[in-house]
């Protein structure tokens, strides 16, 4: 191909339209990705893969993963487009003549769907060993567009926080450097990582860009139950996307590849709109609707009681667990799960973990009468389980060999109190197998909420090039193994929980079948964090707790159930000490979820009120379906009587605002006008107090 020549390379479907710029002098550049029809811009110099290596580092110095020594003399080596199972796939090769790396990338996209797979192959092709410090899944140049006209989204998350969004403007964190005058790229960079096991204990594993002016947005997932770095910043041609898994600078992370050997980063997924954050927003709930495994779950959505939060609290015993199990039955629950101490006869189960053996203290006739019990109802029967940490008072402790433990130095790692299991060792996978295997087949247990409350650090230096290695490839076997176990048991339900939402990622979510969002107890805090969830998790998956007690209010059980009925219901709550008159309140929420369901899978999220402040005094959450809007709202203590709710995708439209929860609308009123698109709601009745809405045109 002459120098001059440059290939465009098109690629997607009815949803979905990327181009690449293919140039022989010059890496291979993602010139467009959009939903709508493809624009001509201004040419885009990013390289779609970056390589970092210690031979070479950075073509120019700076912290960025961009403008990799190797990602800039990556060239175009040939492309296959194919199409299996309503996905389409693009494989771009690319190759650098002098470090003897090749590398592919791969995206994958399901048709109609606005959104896309990212994933990189690299592969030494050389003769000596290469050792890599950095791999890019995505880069690119957003839409040749400069940060000053941008805006960017991240999300922070803390145990008890978790889903604090901010949208800022980019210029904000990368300011404007007159680069152009300087002929140079910039060195400074926005990022977020993640460290350790946690994906989502400090930020969410996600991002995004919106163009200002016309609203135009990419919204981004890093699918990785690990560690992750993210960036965004400025260069000549405008600003810049780069996504990856762990690092060296960031994570311990580096990866020898002998000659012939390849190495497969953690897969990322970038959704696009021209309709702003919600649009992505839409597109994302999509894409992760058609990444989920199947399973018989997902279409029945049961509701789940769980014995812990503000009930038993890791303290059950028959006699507790008995009432509380036919009133969680009364209330319409389809799963009764007890939770944490289930297995310890001493009465401080923290750091007993890892043999799963029923206690015979806590159930003198044993733990299969309480099961019973949850079955004489209907409901299926779950357990707490905590499988990837062995208590260092476990008798597991000693019976497993020391290198089926995540190790630094030889030492076993323990954070508080656990040693953490090596899933890449066999012994410590049939450990686990026979655990599942026993409570499944021996006990009759059809559910498991899999908690995680330690998180080990850099990783382990073990049978791995560095402590990052170690810890990526023990990330994929915990994830091989989850699939096992539901290869053996298709019909068992598992949740993803990790002291509340801490690992929070769609590598964790795109195979388990719901997501508890958090361990806050206090009900007048969680509104925030279940009206957020549907960015970070898709509505059906998203177990927001709701937690009534007889001490409470008829509006403040009302406050609690509304926080669980527009997602995944999570009921817990002394449900066996309520007034008849009360327990009906609950069930009324139950059955009204119940009817939810078919929305709850086919819906996506909106935000009258913007993506909520964690202080905010007023909350909504609109889960928009084709001819209904459900719609929650929130008012906090502190609150005026008065909001103003902005729906624009039911502008002009003639509404009816139908009470829906509870069955009182005393002290609430609601007026709207179809030429504003906005809904006045007033409420009267003191604070707290919430209330859903069905919105219909007439």
């Amino acid at each position: 191909m002459p120098a001059d020549v440059v290939e465009i390379l098109r690629w997607g479907h009815s949803g979905l339209a990327a181009v690449l710029e293919v140039h022989p002098d010059r890496p291979v550049a993602l010139r467009e990705l959009t939903a709508g029809p493809v624009t001509v811009r201004a040419r885009v110099s990013q390289p779609v893969v970056e390589v970092l290596v210690p031979g070479e580092g950075r073509a120019r110095a700076s912290q960025r993963l961009s403008e990799t020594a190797v990602g800039c003399r990556l060239r175009y080596a040939g492309s296959e487009q194919s199409r299996a199972d309503g996905w389409h796939e693009l494989r771009v090769r690319m190759r650098d003549e002098v470090s003897g790396l090749a590398a592919e990338l791969t995206l994958r996209s399901p048709e109609g769907v606005p959104a896309v797979q990212a994933s990189v192959r690299v592969t030494n092709h050389g003769e000596e060993p290469v050792l890599l410090l950095a791999v890019t899944s995505f880069a690119a140049g957003f839409l040749g567009l400069p940060a000053a006209e941008l805006d960017v989204l991240y999300g922070d998350s803390d145990w008890l926080g978790e889903n604090r969004w901010t949208s800022r403007p980019l210029a904000d964190h990368v300011p404007d450097l007159g680069l152009a005058g300087h002929g140079q790229h910039g060195k400074g960079v926005f990022t977020l990582t993640s460290t350790g096991t946690w994906s989502s204990g400090r930020h969410v594993p996600m991002g995004g860009l919106s163009e200002r002016r016309t609203g135009r947005t990419w919204l981004w997932q890093i699918e990785h139950n690990g560690a992750w770095r993210w960036e965004a910043g400025d260069r000549l041609d405008g600003a810049y996307v780069a996504l990856s898994g762990p690092t060296d600078p960031d994570h311990q992370w580096s990866e020898l590849l002998a000659p012939g050997e390849s190495f497969v980063t953690v897969p990322v997924s970038v959704a696009v709109s021209d309709d702003g954050v919600e649009g992505a927003a839409a597109a994302l709930t999509a894409y992760r609707r058609a990444l989920l495994r199947p399973h018989p779950d997902r279409p029945a959505l049961p509701v789940v009681f769980n014995d812990y939060m503000n009930t038993v609290m890791g303290d059950p015993t028959t006699d507790k667990l008995l009432p509380l199990i036919d009133a969680a039955a009364a209330a319409g629950a389809e799963v009764f799960c007890v939770d944490a101490g289930w297995y310890d006869d001493g009465g401080d189960w923290w750091d007993s973990v890892g043999e799963w053996l029923p206690s015979q203290t806590r159930f003198p006739r044993g733990l299969e009468e309480v099961l019973a019990r949850i079955a004489g109802h209907g409901m299926t029967a779950g357990l707490w389980l905590e499988p990837e940490v062995i208590g260092v008072r476990s008798p597991m402790a000693d019976k497993l060999p020391a290198e089926a433990f995540l190790q630094r130095g030889g030492v076993r790692l323990a954070e508080h109190g656990r040693h953490h299991l090596d899933l890449r060792h066999p012994a410590a996978v049939a450990h686990l197998d026979q655990v599942v295997d026993r409570l499944v087949e021996e006990l009759g247990v059809g559910y498991f909420k899999l908690d995680y409350n330690v998180n080990p650090g850099a990783g382990t230096d073990v049978g791995a090039t560095s402590v990052g290695a170690g810890l990526l490839a023990h990330n994929r076997a915990h994830l091989a193994w989850l699939e096992g176990v539901l290869d053996r048991h298709p019909h068992l339900v598992l949740e993803n929980c990790g002291s509340g939402a801490m690992r929070m990622d769609y590598a964790m979510l795109s195979r388990l079948q719901l997501q508890s969002t958090s361990d806050q107890q206090d009900f007048l805090r969680y509104p925030p964090i279940a009206v957020a969830a549907p960015l970070s998790v898709l509505p059906e998956q998203a177990a927001n707790w709701a937690y009534p007690q007889p001490g409470m209010t008829d509006e403040e059980i009302a406050f609690t159930m509304c926080t669980g009925i527009l997602g995944r219901l999570y009921l817990s709550g002394n449900l066996h000490r309520m007034t008849p008159e009360q327990l009906a309140l609950v069930r009324d929420g139950v059955r009204l979820h119940q009817s939810l369901r078919p929305d709850l899978l086919r819906a996506t999220p909106c935000w009258p009120l913007g993506l909520p402040g964690w202080d905010d005094p007023w909350l909504a959450l609109g889960l928009r379906t084709e001819h209904v809007t459900h719609l929650g709202i929130w008012r906090r203590p502190g609150a005026d009587e008065t909001t103003v709710l902005r729906l624009p995708h039911l502008s002009g439209r003639d509404l009816r605002a139908q009470a829906a929860y509870p069955a009182t609308q005393e002290g609430w009123s609601a007026a709207w006008n179809p030429r504003t698109a906005e809904l006045t709601v007033t409420a009267t009745v003191p604070a707290p107090t919430a209330r859903i809405l069905h919105l219909r045109p007439y």
